[in-house]
């Protein structure tokens, strides 16, 4: 028989063994417990991260990016129309007038950089809310990229998408030309925001680079509702272009719209060593009719449409902003003004306050002639959050001048 000093240890080597048993198993539940902890927040993880990206990046269904776009590059080559020398008085225009009137017909030309899904293909372009069209010359590399990383840049501003295009030719002769060509190659590869047609960009051909893009417009992104036709040496607040539009009343793009700087009675100028000389040879009437002066202004899709339809039906001029007026007042429509447009600037109240304060430009539409670094810096001096406006910067400003 076993004696009670046995039966004690034999309890005792039980009690261990049972309590060695009891920790295994709660160590097993503890690390089950927190592997299942681990994964769950690896899942929410990933779950937020996928969220994220389909709130960074649009709804849009792309259509392929051919570049260029197969009809498009088609175009065959525009021939002179020599009959041109025998207008009255064509012998004394300057060259750049006569070869205007050489090629003033010519309205198809090759595209050789295409961007056809920029608005997510014509049946998804209602997403795009504000479309900004920026005419931009091939050197301009510097401008292009401050203004991506600045008002031009594709975002979703106030729940309402905002996407870009460049509008160029091409510059230079021979290897010039190629380098200026491959830029804008290597740039959409990049950003995919440059369409561009085979014909040489310059002042004169402005007109011609609008036709082409509302063409395309009207082809890729016909539902767009809002489009900013600008130059790329202005400064625009498009967040204030979006609050605008987005209040404006019964009106989704589907009525006519055209602001910026209203101009009336304005002659033709006739000297011949203005940028803005016409001839009567290009255009005959002594008054042009309204229009909306250059660097930038805003439209409707409803007025784009029919701005495209009326250019079929009038001969080309050179100025674009005039030749925009034109079309309007064909189809019996007339632009108009907007206080926040300031092509020539602003006129600040004095000489002792600083021209280039934030304070005057967060609440302009747009400002023309603004050279890229002072878009860079402005941008961001508008965006700041301790920005402070009104008597109390006026006092500082005045304080800092004395």
């Amino acid at each position: 028989m076993r004696t009670r000093k046995q039966r004690c240890e034999e309890s005792r080597f039980c009690q261990l063994g049972c309590r060695r048993r009891r920790w295994k198993l709660e160590t097993a539940v503890l690390l089950t417990t927190a592997i299942l902890c681990l994964l769950l927040l690896l899942r929410i993880d990933i779950q937020n991260k996928k969220s994220q990206n389909t709130t960074d990046k649009p709804k849009f269904k792309p259509e392929p990016q051919t570049s260029p776009d197969l009809f498009l590059r088609s175009a065959n080559k525009c021939e002179r129309n020599s009959s041109a020398s025998n207008i009255k008085g064509f012998s004394t225009l300057p060259k750049h007038i006569q070869d205007f009137l050489f090629y003033r017909h010519c309205r198809h030309f090759p595209m050789l950089l295409n961007i056809p899904g920029k608005c997510g293909g014509p049946e998804n372009s209602s997403d795009v809310f504000l479309l900004l069209a920026i005419k931009s010359s091939p050197p301009n590399y510097e401008r292009r990229e401050v203004l991506r990383k600045t008002w031009a840049s594709e975002r979703l501003q106030s729940g309402v998408w905002i996407r870009t295009v460049f509008i160029s030719g091409t510059t230079g002769d021979r290897f010039e030309k190629k380098r200026l060509n491959k830029l804008l190659q290597l740039e959409n590869r990049k950003y995919q925001d440059i369409l561009q047609w085979d014909f040489q960009d310059s002042f004169f051909n402005l007109t011609l680079k609008q036709v082409l893009f509302l063409e395309w417009m009207e082809r890729f992104c016909p539902n767009v509702h809002f489009l900013l036709n600008g130059d790329d040496d202005i400064f625009a607040n498009t967040d204030n272009m979006v609050q605008y539009l987005k209040g404006l009343y019964d009106n989704d793009g589907s009525k006519h719209l055209f602001i910026g700087h209203f101009i009336e009675n304005m002659d033709p100028v006739r000297e011949q060593d203005s940028k803005y000389y016409v001839p009567v040879q290009v255009y005959e009437s002594d008054k042009y009719p309204p229009y909306c002066s250059g660097g930038g202004f805003l439209l409707s899709r409803f007025t784009s449409r029919t701005i495209y339809n009326m250019s079929h039906s009038i001969t080309l001029l050179p100025i674009d902003d005039v030749y925009m007026g034109m079309c309007l007042e064909k189809a019996g429509l007339k632009p108009s003004s907007h206080m926040g447009v300031k092509p020539l600037g602003l006129n600040i109240p004095s000489v002792k306050l600083d021209p280039y304060s934030p304070c005057y430009y967060r609440e302009v539409l747009l400002v023309h002639r603004f050279l890229p670094h002072q878009i860079f810096i402005m941008w961001n001096e508008i965006h700041r959050q301790d920005l402070v406006c009104g008597k109390k910067a006026l006092s500082e400003q005045n304080d800092t001048n004395m």
